[in-house]
Protein backbone atom coordinates (compact mmCIF):
# COMPACT_ATOMS: atom_id res chain seq x y z
CA UNK A 1 0.00 0.00 0.00
CA UNK A 2 1.17 3.51 -0.91
CA UNK A 3 1.48 6.47 1.55
CA UNK A 4 -1.00 8.34 -0.70
CA UNK A 5 -3.37 5.54 -0.34
CA UNK A 6 -3.03 5.37 3.26
CA UNK A 7 -3.49 9.07 3.43
CA UNK A 8 -7.00 8.73 1.53
CA UNK A 9 -7.99 5.70 3.93
CA UNK A 10 -7.75 8.13 6.73
CA UNK A 11 -9.22 10.86 5.23
CA UNK A 12 -12.11 8.59 4.15
CA UNK A 13 -12.06 7.68 8.04
CA UNK A 14 -12.19 10.89 9.39
CA UNK A 15 -14.79 11.90 6.77
CA UNK A 16 -17.59 8.91 7.40
CA UNK A 17 -16.38 8.00 10.82
CA UNK A 18 -19.10 9.94 12.68
CA UNK A 19 -22.07 9.26 9.79
CA UNK A 20 -21.20 5.33 9.83
CA UNK A 21 -21.40 4.92 13.60
CA UNK A 22 -24.42 7.02 13.71
CA UNK A 23 -25.88 5.03 10.91
CA UNK A 24 -24.68 1.85 13.18
CA UNK A 25 -26.13 2.89 16.71
CA UNK A 26 -29.56 3.46 15.20
CA UNK A 27 -29.81 -0.21 15.44
CA UNK A 28 -27.45 -1.65 17.30
CA UNK A 29 -28.08 -0.57 21.02
CA UNK A 30 -24.98 -1.81 22.72
CA UNK A 31 -21.88 0.74 22.23
CA UNK A 32 -19.72 -2.03 22.56
CA UNK A 33 -21.36 -4.01 19.49
CA UNK A 34 -21.45 -0.95 17.76
CA UNK A 35 -18.09 0.34 18.14
CA UNK A 36 -17.08 -3.59 16.77
CA UNK A 37 -18.75 -3.46 13.77
CA UNK A 38 -17.57 0.01 13.02
CA UNK A 39 -13.70 -1.57 13.45
CA UNK A 40 -14.89 -4.15 11.42
CA UNK A 41 -16.30 -2.44 8.84
CA UNK A 42 -12.94 0.02 8.24
CA UNK A 43 -10.59 -2.80 8.62
CA UNK A 44 -12.28 -4.31 5.61
CA UNK A 45 -12.45 -0.76 3.92
CA UNK A 46 -8.37 -1.05 4.42
CA UNK A 47 -8.19 -4.52 3.26
CA UNK A 48 -10.28 -4.43 0.16
CA UNK A 49 -9.33 -0.52 -0.80
CA UNK A 50 -7.64 -1.70 -4.26
CA UNK A 51 -11.77 -2.32 -5.22
CA UNK A 52 -12.85 0.51 -4.27
CA UNK A 53 -12.72 2.81 -7.17
CA UNK A 54 -13.87 6.61 -6.14
CA UNK A 55 -14.85 8.44 -2.89
CA UNK A 56 -18.69 8.25 -4.11
CA UNK A 57 -18.54 4.45 -4.53
CA UNK A 58 -16.30 4.24 -0.85
CA UNK A 59 -19.12 5.88 0.93
CA UNK A 60 -21.83 4.02 -0.17
CA UNK A 61 -19.15 0.39 0.40
CA UNK A 62 -18.91 1.81 3.28
CA UNK A 63 -22.42 1.64 4.67
CA UNK A 64 -23.33 -1.78 2.92
CA UNK A 65 -20.69 -3.40 4.60
CA UNK A 66 -21.86 -1.86 7.51
CA UNK A 67 -25.49 -3.10 6.79
CA UNK A 68 -24.46 -6.50 5.95
CA UNK A 69 -22.02 -6.81 9.44
CA UNK A 70 -25.91 -5.56 11.29
CA UNK A 71 -27.85 -8.19 9.54
CA UNK A 72 -24.95 -10.82 10.35
CA UNK A 73 -25.15 -10.07 14.25
CA UNK A 74 -29.07 -10.58 14.23
CA UNK A 75 -28.71 -13.51 12.56
CA UNK A 76 -25.72 -14.88 14.82
CA UNK A 77 -28.68 -13.84 17.94
CA UNK A 78 -31.04 -16.13 17.88
CA UNK A 79 -32.35 -14.95 20.73
CA UNK A 80 -32.74 -11.38 19.45
CA UNK A 81 -35.77 -11.04 16.89
CA UNK A 82 -35.96 -8.81 14.41
CA UNK A 83 -39.84 -7.00 13.53
CA UNK A 84 -41.22 -8.00 9.96
CA UNK A 85 -41.72 -4.43 9.35
CA UNK A 86 -38.16 -3.31 9.73
CA UNK A 87 -36.69 -3.31 6.47
CA UNK A 88 -40.18 -0.90 5.48
CA UNK A 89 -38.99 1.36 8.53
CA UNK A 90 -38.55 5.08 7.12
CA UNK A 91 -35.28 6.67 9.02
CA UNK A 92 -35.95 10.06 7.68
CA UNK A 93 -33.66 11.50 10.01
CA UNK A 94 -30.47 9.65 8.72
CA UNK A 95 -28.10 10.94 6.69
CA UNK A 96 -27.22 8.20 4.64
CA UNK A 97 -27.47 7.94 1.23
CA UNK A 98 -30.81 5.07 0.40
CA UNK A 99 -30.66 2.67 -1.01
CA UNK A 100 -32.90 -0.24 -2.84
CA UNK A 101 -31.27 -2.62 -0.77
CA UNK A 102 -32.33 -0.69 2.45
CA UNK A 103 -36.20 -1.40 1.41
CA UNK A 104 -35.81 -5.19 0.57
CA UNK A 105 -35.88 -8.36 2.59
CA UNK A 106 -33.29 -10.89 2.82
CA UNK A 107 -34.72 -13.72 1.37
CA UNK A 108 -33.84 -16.93 1.29
CA UNK A 109 -33.88 -19.92 -1.30
CA UNK A 110 -37.21 -21.46 -0.15
CA UNK A 111 -40.41 -21.89 -2.93
CA UNK A 112 -42.12 -19.11 -0.56
CA UNK A 113 -39.51 -17.06 -0.01
CA UNK A 114 -39.20 -17.31 -4.52
CA UNK A 115 -42.74 -15.97 -4.57
CA UNK A 116 -42.45 -13.09 -2.36
CA UNK A 117 -39.69 -12.36 -4.15
CA UNK A 118 -41.60 -12.30 -7.56
CA UNK A 119 -44.39 -10.02 -6.00
CA UNK A 120 -41.80 -7.90 -4.77
CA UNK A 121 -40.30 -6.81 -8.03
CA UNK A 122 -43.78 -6.68 -9.36
CA UNK A 123 -44.80 -4.28 -6.96
CA UNK A 124 -41.31 -2.26 -7.70
CA UNK A 125 -41.91 -2.39 -11.09
CA UNK A 126 -45.74 -1.27 -11.01
CA UNK A 127 -44.44 1.52 -8.69
CA UNK A 128 -41.71 2.97 -11.40
CA UNK A 129 -44.18 3.03 -13.61
CA UNK A 130 -46.22 5.47 -11.64
CA UNK A 131 -43.29 7.22 -10.08
CA UNK A 132 -42.71 10.97 -10.91
CA UNK A 133 -40.12 10.34 -14.07
CA UNK A 134 -37.51 12.24 -12.62
CA UNK A 135 -37.02 10.23 -9.73
CA UNK A 136 -37.23 6.85 -11.78
CA UNK A 137 -34.83 7.89 -14.20
CA UNK A 138 -32.50 8.65 -11.37
CA UNK A 139 -33.53 5.21 -9.44
CA UNK A 140 -32.93 3.49 -12.49
CA UNK A 141 -29.47 5.36 -13.07
CA UNK A 142 -28.00 4.49 -9.97
CA UNK A 143 -29.78 1.59 -8.63
CA UNK A 144 -30.09 -0.60 -11.59
CA UNK A 145 -27.20 0.89 -13.89
CA UNK A 146 -24.97 1.51 -10.99
CA UNK A 147 -24.34 5.08 -12.10
CA UNK A 148 -22.38 7.14 -9.66
CA UNK A 149 -24.65 10.32 -8.63
CA UNK A 150 -21.43 11.82 -10.15
CA UNK A 151 -21.71 10.58 -13.54
CA UNK A 152 -25.79 11.02 -13.64
CA UNK A 153 -24.93 14.61 -13.21
CA UNK A 154 -22.54 15.48 -15.42
CA UNK A 155 -24.95 13.42 -18.09
CA UNK A 156 -27.96 15.48 -17.20
CA UNK A 157 -26.36 18.69 -15.90
CA UNK A 158 -28.69 18.43 -12.46
CA UNK A 159 -26.73 18.89 -9.62
CA UNK A 160 -25.63 15.89 -7.13
CA UNK A 161 -27.66 17.35 -4.07
CA UNK A 162 -30.77 17.44 -6.49
CA UNK A 163 -30.23 13.91 -7.45
CA UNK A 164 -29.54 12.49 -4.22
CA UNK A 165 -33.13 14.09 -3.18
CA UNK A 166 -34.62 12.61 -5.92
CA UNK A 167 -33.23 9.03 -5.55
CA UNK A 168 -34.47 9.45 -1.82
CA UNK A 169 -37.81 10.24 -2.75
CA UNK A 170 -37.95 7.33 -5.05
CA UNK A 171 -36.89 5.12 -2.09
CA UNK A 172 -39.35 6.27 -0.09
CA UNK A 173 -42.15 6.36 -2.73
CA UNK A 174 -41.08 2.21 -3.38
CA UNK A 175 -41.14 1.75 0.58
CA UNK A 176 -44.65 3.44 0.83
CA UNK A 177 -45.87 1.00 -2.16
CA UNK A 178 -44.07 -2.24 -0.45
CA UNK A 179 -45.85 -1.25 2.90
CA UNK A 180 -49.00 -1.25 1.22
CA UNK A 181 -47.74 -5.17 -0.14
CA UNK A 182 -47.33 -6.61 3.21
CA UNK A 183 -50.36 -4.70 4.95
CA UNK A 184 -51.99 -6.75 1.94
CA UNK A 185 -50.36 -10.03 3.42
Amino acid sequence: MTTAQAAHIEEVFRKERQSLFSFIRKRISDVAEAEDILQDVFYQFASGYQSIESMDKATSWLFQVARNKIIDRYRKKKTESIPATAWLSTNSDDDTPLMLQDILPDFGNSPEDTYSKNLIWTTIQNALEVMPADQREVFIWHELEDKSFKEISEQTGVGVNTLLSKKRYAILFLRKKLLELYNEL
